[in-house]
């Protein structure tokens, strides 16, 4: 059981074109929000959508694959871990940031 102390799996879609970096140590990172959906009945028995939305880290191969064949819409499975940071913006208010960092990506359904 310790291998799943902390360890996220995600199926979605891909909210808009991944950003990709080159640092300068030649390191990719690849940056991307994937959207995942919930369905439900309301009380009144009416189908529900509840989408969650999950900003993404991807690094070296991962990140590589990301920026060859990941584009918006398309549907992805991933398994990472969660990470939060914190830092100052421009204007000195700290901000805080939860992002999963992905360590395996699965190309699955089509950019429909």
């Amino acid at each position: 059981m310790s291998t799943l102390r902390n360890k996220v799996q995600l199926i979605g879609h891909v909210g808009g074109e991944p950003t990709i970096t080159e640092l300068e140590s030649g390191k990719k990172v690849a940056r991307l929000s994937l959207a995942t959906n919930e369905h439900y009945k309301n009380n009144d028995g009416e189908k529900q959508t509840d989408t969650n939305w999950h900003n993404l880290v991807a690094w070296g191969k991962t990140a590589d694959i990301i920026e060859k064949y990941v584009t918006k819409g398309k549907e992805i499975a991933i398994e990472g871990k969660l990470t939060s940071r914190s830092y100052e913006d421009k204007d000195g208010v700290k901000r805080y940031v939860t992002e999963v960092v992905v360590s395996e990506i699965l190309l699955l359904g089509s950019a429909d």
